[in-house]
């Protein structure tokens, strides 16, 4: 028996529909690779294929999501950023609206470059809570939201395929302790407070793997 979202639940965590209304033309993510080679390479490769593990993978991300990531390391209105990160939000604090947008479009062209799993037995755990979730946790698996090859939903839910798995695991502790907050209805952290580091360590191997 798999734990399954309501669908009520889900539809809040849609991303406006109009946020990549348009295409961007090749002006465009021509602007953005330019834009990537000089703010972004340094910590995630000028094509998003991140060599460092605290660094996430961009290549073949979400346009959307990265761009909603980007706007939330930005104070808005005099409020605090909702994502906090002292680089990012010097990075993010030069961007316009159109750069952000021009980077995740330019971003989400790019190929991910294939990874494997380093632990064998700790991805087998990671396999089965990520496929089944944990129904004595009441934690859904994985694949509700993100597909079973953690390709993740345009919109909607990001990619995690050939991820880092620090990064994942360092995502999922921000997740769990609070200290990261932008995901929307607590989604991630109703599913985070419930892991141990084991169950996140394992769920973070098995998706360094997926393709």
């Amino acid at each position: 028996m798999k734990f399954r979202w309501p669908a009520a639940l889900l539809a809040g965590v849609l991303l406006s529909p109009a946020a990549f209304a348009q295409a961007p033309s090749k002006e465009d993510l021509a602007k953005a690779k330019q834009t990537a080679s000089q703010v972004c390479a340094a910590c995630h490769a000028a094509d998003g294929n991140s060599v460092l593990a605290p660094n996430p993978v961009l290549a073949g991300q979400h346009a959307d999501y990265t761009f909603k990531q980007l706007t939330n390391f930005k104070s808005q209105g005099g409020k605090p950023a909702e994502r906090t990160n002292p680089i990012m939000a010097g990075m993010a604090a030069s961007l316009s609206v159109d750069d952000m947008r021009g980077l995740g479009a330019y971003f989400e062209t790019q190929k991910p470059a294939p990874r494997a799993a380093r632990d064998a037995g700790l991805a087998k755990l990671g396999q089965a809570i990520y496929r089944g979730g944990i129904l004595a946790k009441n934690v859904a698996a994985c694949t509700a939201c993100h597909s079973p090859n953690g390709a993740g939903v345009p919109a909607q839910f990001p990619r995690l395929a050939g991820q880092h798995a620090e990064y994942t695991i360092a995502q999922m502790k921000a997740f769990r302790t609070g200290e990261r907050a932008n995901d929307p209805n607590r989604v991630m952290r109703m599913v985070a407070e419930k892991l141990s580091d084991r169950e996140i360590a394992a769920v973070a191997e098995y998706i360094s793997g997926l393709r």
